[in-house]
């Protein structure tokens, strides 16, 4: 009938869009992490300006964000497996595949929470907002995660490349930026520490050595 054919035709369409835009949400949430590493390296100073660069990596991370909750919310239209508000508010409390999209739910609230961190940072201060900022990488995980465990395309070539190349490039610039960070902290440390008299060399406060005459 008319019925079933405009049902199944609308169920596509949920499906499409469920996949779109799980995609795109990963995809922003992890170009926001990789220009997030950007700044903190200073690898991008020299292309742009620092407050153009942090516009768009919270820009980035409200766009994944709201990708997300557009996903969830298309999972509650969908008929083919619908979600219930509850099961998509709670964690692994979902008919499909618990585990893995109760992490990838996980991701999207630790991901909402660093992206309300950007407007309250006046207010909670900058070591606060810094710590609240870490967990981005957890979001990124559980999300990565989420999308090659529950992902329906995951199983297409181009799109295992595409999460395989992002946690490459997060993994890489993860790393350079914490040797940079331990390298600044051993330069800061031998800057504090006090140098030490060479041999030969009198300390301050010494006393002058007397030689004894010989007979």
């Amino acid at each position: 009938t008319r019925y079933q054919s405009l049902s199944r035709g609308l169920g596509d369409v949920y499906k499409r869009q469920t996949r779109i835009t799980a995609l795109l949400s990963h995809l922003a949430l992890s170009a926001s992490t990789i220009y997030g590493l950007l700044l903190s390296t200073k690898l991008l100073d020299r292309v742009t300006h620092r407050p153009i660069s942090y516009t768009l990596h919270q820009d980035l991370a409200g766009i994944g964000v709201a990708l997300a909750l557009v996903h969830a919310a298309v999972l509650m239209i969908d008929r083919s497996m619908p979600y219930t508000p509850f099961e998509v508010v709670v964690p692994f409390a979902g008919p499909y595949r618990p585990l893995w999209v109760g992490i990838g739910q996980i991701a999207m609230g630790v991901a909402l929470l660093v992206l309300l961190s950007f407007y309250v940072r006046q207010r909670i201060g900058t070591r606060a907002w810094r710590t609240i900022h870490c967990l981005s990488f957890a979001a990124f995980c559980g999300a990565t995660i989420h999308g090659l465990m529950a992902g329906s395309d995951t199983s297409a070539a181009w799109v295992y490349a595409g999460y395989l190349m992002l946690t490459v490039i997060v993994v890489f610039l993860t790393t350079y930026r914490i040797v940079l960070a331990l390298g600044s902290r051993k330069d800061g440390q031998r800057a504090e520490s006090p140098a030490r008299p060479t041999q030969g060399t009198a300390s301050p406060g010494a006393l002058p050595r007397v030689e004894r005459s010989a007979g």
